[in-house]
């Protein structure tokens, strides 16, 4: 059978990246396309009926690119990384925009082009610029050799669901204005404010998203991410006026719900800190962290069962997280079962818990140190302090372990590191490292003098 050319686009993106896909929206809807965007975020129940009839109902799958783009697809229940697999699985013409700062390659973005999205690099891609200049050139090339093509794809006929999503989405960009140049500029600092965040350079980031910020005061992403970076550089009160304007001018922003839930618990507002979780998961039923954060909250509630419940769905919606797999464990030994808590330890390291990646290995030699296998314990610490010197912990366990062997020497060493990382003040066991640190120095003097007798 003969294929033929069809005009009909579905476009994925995150929303943080709303500008760019609404002007590629407007451009086609202007040159004649059927076109179906998710501009207005849809009620997270219909997804399913909804988002995924709308992929089968159009011949070609337009997927907006930026270095942030990807960030959450690690999730296997992320709703673009769903939008990509769905496409692919119903063989719909992808094509991959590339917007500028986004290359294939990067180490930063490669890392999430796991399971079928690996596949995506092998579409040819169109790089596309902020610049409505020359966006106008991209947008002739996309319709020209990229959408002008002829398929032998089948079309699938609307569901009423569809069909409903798909007239509510199309009355509400047309009542949507032209997009301007500086909300084009607005997520291009969006985007370097992400690239300076993921090679930790936080003020460069800070800067980038405050410009964007400056430029659309709307601009609900740059918000959330520049909390992010306060909350990493422990400014904790600019961290949460940010997740609050951020859901003051987007009440579906699930991620600042969670991100301004992990602010209250380390408050202890744990009440605040549930709410803010469960608006989060009503909105994005899929959103792992948010599971995850939820089963923190119940922890540190000492409600062990329902933050193991929680716990339990984010490893069912990604069953590669390391943080969920470390923070059961955690869990899990708090209950008293030791060989849950080390195998949740095991796969935890396994999936590289990449936010803190030394605690793994922690809590994994802590665990080896119960049973007694000592040399395991030694190898897990010994491994946590290379991945993080500054974490005291390590070095009081391992003294511990050094001065049941009577390694006095290196027991010391160990108590006096802790001592000097601010372990005793941090863990309120100052007194106990200090009588520790005393009595071993007078059991090596006495060993010492011993051998000189002898």
């Amino acid at each position: 059978m003969a294929g033929q050319v069809d005009k009909t686009v579905f476009i994925s993106y995150r929303h943080d990246n709303k500008f760019i896909a609404l002007a590629i929206c407007q451009d086609l809807l202007a040159n004649g396309y059927q076109v179906f965007i998710d501009y207005e975020s849809i009620n997270s129940g219909d997804f399913e009926q909804s988002i995924i009839d709308n992929i089968k109902a159009h011949a070609h799958f337009i997927v907006v690119l930026t270095p942030s783009a990807l960030d959450r697809c690690d999730d296997t229940g992320d709703w673009l990384r769903r939008e990509i697999e769905t496409a692919m699985e119903y063989k719909r013409n992808i094509v991959p925009i590339l917007i500028e700062g986004f290359k294939f390659g990067d180490p930063h973005i490669e890392k999430h082009l796991t399971g079928n999205l690996k596949f995506l690099k092998r579409y040819q891609g169109l790089e596309v610029p902020m610049n409505l200049t020359y966006f106008k050139y991209a947008m002739k090339d996309l319709r020209e050799r990229y959408l002008n093509i002829e398929l032998d794809s089948v079309i699938h006929p609307f569901s009423s669901k569809g069909q409903k999503l798909f007239n509510k989405q199309k009355a509400f960009v047309k009542k949507v204005r032209q997009v301007k140049q500086k909300e084009l500029t607005a997520q291009k600092f969006f985007e370097q404010g992400f690239v300076f965040y993921e090679s930790k350079k936080y003020n460069e980031a800070i800067n980038s998203y405050t410009k964007a910020i400056k430029l659309i005061p709307g601009y609900a992403g740059a918000y959330n991410n520049r909390g992010n970076i306060f909350s990493l550089i422990n400014k904790a009160d600019n961290a949460m006026a940010d997740y609050t304007k951020a859901v003051e001018i987007d009440s579906n922003y699930a991620a600042a719900y969670s991100n301004r839930a992990l602010i209250w618990i380390d408050r202890g507002d744990l009440g605040n800190a549930i709410s803010d979780l469960h608006k989060a998961i009503k909105l994005d039923p899929n959103y792992s962290n948010a599971y995850i954060n939820l089963g923190m909250a119940y922890y540190r509630k000492k409600s062990f069962d329902i933050a193991l419940k929680n716990y339990n769905a984010a490893i069912s919606i990604n069953p590669k997280s390391g943080s969920a797999y470390n923070k059961r464990g955690v869990t899990r030994e708090k209950k008293n079962d030791i060989e849950g808590a080390l195998e949740d330890f095991k796969l935890a390291i396994k999936y590289k818990y990449m936010e803190e990646e030394y605690l793994p290995y922690h809590n994994r030699g802590r665990i080896y140190q119960l049973k007694g296998d000592i040399k395991k314990a030694i190898r897990d610490y010994n491994k946590s302090i290379k991945l993080n010197p500054n974490y005291s912990v390590n070095y009081f366990n391992r003294a511990i372990i050094f001065e049941q062997k009577k390694d006095y020497r290196s027991a010391i060493s160990d108590y006096q590191k802790y001592l000097e990382l601010g372990g005793g003040i941090e863990n309120n066991n100052q007194r106990e490292a200090d009588g520790k640190l005393m009595l071993l120095k007078n059991k090596l003097a006495q060993k010492n003098k011993s051998k000189k007798k002898q």
